[in-house]
């Protein structure tokens, strides 16, 4: 039977994230997910007049193919589907699952190799800079379960954060763009933090499901150098497949100069990963009303009400702070009262306290003024 709700993530998907125009060619790549929902996306694009292009692949297949494939096969493999995508205007990328620890055991000389011959030319030069475009994740049992909720609860959580009211959000956002554009010095105290850093000069960008579904948090980046301190997520995050938990990183003029984790070896090893790894490529600020705990999935954790994330390795273009690196690896600090609190001070005036934003005109966007 089919589910209304896949037709009201169709909308959100096609009308505000992707703004499809008559004409215009979108490509839905779908991994792991029921084929119902990209007919309804087939279905939406067809009313509008665009032209839609459909891949669906599964993470088990993808697996072997990072796992075996030699470099003129990753170069091969990159041509023709940058060759494709450089025909899109837009792009929905949905992305399902049972097992998020699927590449865990792949070398990373071959992943190294699908990053630099197949993400980045096909991703990050091409749909990324050329495309309007959107990813997400899809609800699954295995999803279920790393939110620690049964399969029906998550489902509505699911559609409820996925479908919530993004143009509004996008809109009080733009207040806190204009706050974090106008500072210079940040503050950020918390258990086993105290990090000082500058924001001058550089683009706050405000995301309201442009690119990602769910969404609530407006970025920018650090001045490269200026990172001091010391910080102590404790929020569980995952890379490339692999866990970690209890990170705390050391910052000296830009640079992690100390990092320790449940895992700490491996952790030191990606941030040896290139010069930009050790330095900051993004800070940003959440606000989904509907996401108030971890999952361990970077789409969701990244926009925990009362929470920012301090991102080592590369910095988006659009609020560019000259960093490059392969590394772009989201970690997350949750400020609300159940996770002892914290502090943003923007320019030394107090911006969110224990998750919530105190000055007025901010207030707009804490948990109870964006749910409808």
């Amino acid at each position: 039977m089919k589910d209304p709700r896949y037709r009201k993530l169709a909308e959100v998907l096609i009308n505000h994230s992707t703004r499809l125009q008559k004409g215009e060619h979108i490509l839905i790549e779908a991994i792991d997910t029921p084929h119902q929902v990209v007919v309804e996306l087939i279905k939406l694009v067809k009313e509008k007049e665009g032209i839609p292009f459909v891949t669906l692949k599964n993470s088990e297949v993808t697996r072997a193919l990072v796992k075996t494939n030699n470099e003129n096969g990753f170069r091969k493999w990159g041509e023709l589907d940058t060759a494709r995508m450089d025909e899109m205007q837009a792009y929905i990328g949905i992305r399902g699952g049972q097992n998020v620890m699927e590449m865990s055991d792949v070398p990373q000389g071959q992943m190294g190799l699908y990053k630099s011959h197949y993400l980045k030319p096909v991703h990050f030069d091409t749909r990324v800079k050329k495309t309007k475009w959107v990813v997400l994740r899809f609800p699954s049992y295995s999803f279920a379960q790393q939110a620690g909720m049964s399969t029906e609860a998550f489902e509505d959580f699911y559609f409820n954060v996925c479908t919530l009211d993004y143009g509004k959000m996008f809109e009080r956002s733009q207040v806190l763009k204009a706050w974090m554009e106008k500072t210079d010095k940040v503050h950020i105290t918390g258990k086993g933090t105290d990090l000082s850093f500058s924001i001058k000069g550089i683009p706050a960008i405000p995301c309201g499901g442009q690119f990602n579904i769910p969404d609530g948090e407006c970025f920018t980046s650090p001045v490269r150098n200026s990172v001091n301190g010391v910080i102590h997520y404790n929020t569980p995050t995952i890379y490339e497949g692999t866990a970690f938990n209890d990170v705390r990183l050391e910052f000296k003029d830009g640079k992690v100069v100390g990092a320790t984790a449940d895992k700490t070896e491996k952790l030191n090893q990606i941030l040896d990963t290139d010069e930009g790894a050790r330095y900051v490529g993004e800070f940003a600020i959440a606000f989904n009303p509907y996401i108030t705990h971890p999952m361990l999935d970077i789409l969701f954790d990244e926009k925990i009400a009362g929470s920012f994330h301090f991102t080592p390795g590369q910095a988006y273009e659009d609020a560019d702070n000259g960093n490059r690196s392969k590394v772009h690896w989201d970690m997350v600090m949750r400020q609300t009262p159940e996770c002892d609190g914290g502090e943003i001070y923007f320019d030394e005036v107090l911006i969110r306290k224990d998750g919530l934003f105190i000055p007025e005109d901010l207030q707009p966007l804490n948990p109870a003024n964006l749910i409808d």
